[in-house]
């Protein structure tokens, strides 16, 4: 009896130990004794702004331990990844998405009609699109329901959902029925709290809006200077918060050692969000000759969604979007990329930001091609998705080039992607934190 005791302890503990842990998180890094080579044909270092051929890339665990020329040194035991007909880049990074939720429509009430449930697992959805297009990191900056992000970037970290690394802004800080609300709703229609979290309507409201966000889990803080062109009512070249109250969220985000990223569209937001010391402006659609020379002379990036016009006049006109949001989006499209082309020019700090979730996430890259159309070279408009995002981020140390001792977030395009940056909307190799998502 006892031998057959122990026969059958025996086969239990090898069945326990060949079942799956459904508990254990699926999408954690590799151990630090995993050990990747990729040899790449191409590889953009755009630390320095250059192409190098036929280079060995060792990963270690997580992080890349070296970076030499062919043949290189191949430690043994290693997984061998040949990307030798193809252009290596650091993992991409978009400065401007909304992951939580779903795609724009013609529904001004949509974001009521949907459970916070509903939200959160299209994020989940949305994020797993992005990471598999190539976008290992992103800033995502702002949600109408107040910290989804915070969980969805928490989940993603523990290694329970399939997502870019992500810093996140929380509630949008915004004026009452301003371009951060939820609005075009009837005047006896209310809103619950948890879309009206970061409503302010003075510097001290902004200030205490800005503890509460930070206090909740969010990385940085997202302030609405002007209208928007996708809230109904609301007017993208109106000015709706003072340098005064701006500056109050910079002075308060400061203590927190975080900082704010500006929606302005009009010129005067712009010009006191860029006064009072925002980070970034985002979108940036009527700026000015005075607003680039400002940024200019503070450092503040310019994080300019240039594809998107494009998107809204096609799809929205398809689907019936308002008269209203359709003659705001043709009031900002070309003035955007006018503004663009001369921020370049002036040589202007520049991130890539798509404002992805007013179109369809997993589609971020089709905005490359169009920043060379308006003034970039290729290799400006990979370093402003890659080392110029990271930057901004202040992750300059963590992503954003392949460097030994950088989070290993490597993809890959077929063929020399400069001479068609095109290429990058069709990512055949992603790896994030030295797992392969994606492998040709």
């Amino acid at each position: 009896m006892l031998v057959v005791a122990c026969a059958l302890a025996a086969l239990g503990q090898r069945a326990a130990a060949q079942m799956p842990d459904f508990m254990s998180p699926p999408y954690l890094p590799p151990a630090a004794t995993v050990v990747t080579v990729i040899r790449a044909g191409r590889l953009v270092d755009v630390d320095k702004g250059t192409v190098l051929r036929d280079q060995v890339i060792v990963v270690r665990g997580d992080k890349i331990a070296s970076v030499e020329p062919a043949p290189g040194h191949v430690p043994a035991g290693a997984k061998v990844i040949d990307l030798s007909r193809y252009t290596v880049t650091p993992g991409l990074i978009d400065c401007h998405t909304h992951l939580i939720g779903a795609d724009e429509s013609a529904n001004a009430s949509a974001p009521l009609e949907r459970s916070s449930g509903q939200e959160k697992l299209d994020g989940v959805k949305n994020a797993r699109r992005t990471l598999m297009a190539g976008f290992t990191t992103v800033r995502d900056v702002g949600v109408f329901r107040a910290f989804l992000d915070v969980a969805l970037r928490d989940y993603i970290n523990d290694g329970y959902v399939m997502g870019p690394h992500m810093q996140v802004a929380g509630p949008y800080i915004t004026v009452s029925t301003g371009g951060g609300e939820v609005t075009g709703l009837a005047t006896d229609v209310g809103l619950p709290p948890d879309m009206r979290f970061g409503v302010a309507n003075s510097a001290d409201e902004v200030r205490q809006r800005v503890r509460e966000i930070l206090n909740h889990g969010a990385d940085f803080i997202k302030i609405i200077a002007t209208g928007a062109v996708l809230a109904p009512g609301t007017k993208p070249g109106v000015q709706e918060y003072s340098e005064e109250e701006i500056h109050a969220a910079v002075t308060e985000a400061a203590k927190y050692g975080t900082r704010v990223a500006a929606h302005a569209h009009g010129p005067e937001g712009i010009n006191a969000a860029v006064k009072a010391g925002v980070a970034s402006i985002e979108h940036g659609s009527l700026m000015t000759d005075e607003s680039i020379r400002l940024m200019k002379e503070h450092g503040t990036y310019l994080d300019a969604d240039i594809y998107n016009g494009d998107y809204t006049n096609t799809v929205g006109r398809q689907q019936g979007w308002s008269a209203e949001i359709l003659r705001k989006n043709d009031e900002t499209t070309d003035a955007q990329r006018v503004g663009f082309r001369k921020a370049v020019a002036a040589g202007v700090k520049m991130t890539f930001g798509t404002d992805a979730g007013v179109y369809p996430h997993g589609l971020n890259a089709r905005q490359l091609p169009y920043m060379v159309k308006y003034g970039m070279t290729p290799m400006q408009a990979l370093q402003s998705a890659t080392i110029n995002g990271a930057t901004l981020m202040g992750w300059q140390d963590k992503v954003g080039s392949i460097a030994p001792g950088k989070s290993a977030d490597i993809i890959a395009v077929e063929g020399d992607g400069l001479a068609d940056i095109g290429r990058y909307t069709n990512v055949a190799f992603v790896m994030k934190t030295g797992t392969v998502y994606k492998a040709p």
